[in-house]
């Protein structure tokens, strides 16, 4: 399967989730998970289910954009701890390195969107929380961040996604 199809079958994947009643993090990650090798078993999904709805409904960062990163991290992420304080700081702020990386999703999520908080995301909502209109809206986050998280996967190439300059950087 090529990496266009592996990325489809990702946002079917990530869409059938969310029929199901899974959280939009739960939703990106087990869709990432069942389709792209990466040594995890589904059962990890249980790490998102407290990052639904802004983090147990707080309203904070997107569960969309927390499963991605979780789903690029079951891909990308560290599998041991770094033999010194160099080798760990060459693997995350390195060119390539883990930080520009895992920088671009929330970039491209504010970009989509226009901000990567809940309860900014779903202010016209709070009222009528869980209706067609914002289920239909969280389930295209879903649906988009999964495909990123695909796209970002498939192939691996920590190289292209890891020299990409910071899209926004923190000092």
């Amino acid at each position: 399967m090529n990496p266009a199809e592996i990325v489809e079958k990702v946002k079917a994947k990530s869409k059938a989730n969310f029929k199901t009643g899974l959280n939009c993090a739960e939703c990106v990650l087990e869709a990432v998970l069942s389709q792209v090798e990466t040594g995890l078993p589904l059962e990890t999904m249980c790490l998102m289910t407290g990052f639904g709805g802004g983090m147990g409904h707080f309203g904070d960062t997107c569960g969309s954009l927390v499963g991605a990163i979780a789903a690029v991290g079951a891909v990308y992420g560290r599998r041991q701890i770094p033999a010194s304080p160099k080798e760990s700081k060459e693997q995350m702020h390195g060119d390539p390195g883990l930080y520009k990386l895992f920088n671009r999703l929330p970039y491209e999520f504010q970009q989509r969107f226009g901000s990567t908080q809940c309860r900014v995301l779903t202010a016209s909502w709070q009222q009528t929380w869980l209706c067609r209109e914002h289920l239909s809206f969280c389930r295209n986050l879903v649906i988009n961040m999964a495909g990123l998280a695909a796209e970002m996967a498939v192939p691996r190439d920590l190289a292209r996604w890891g020299s990409m300059p910071f899209a926004a950087h923190y000092p």
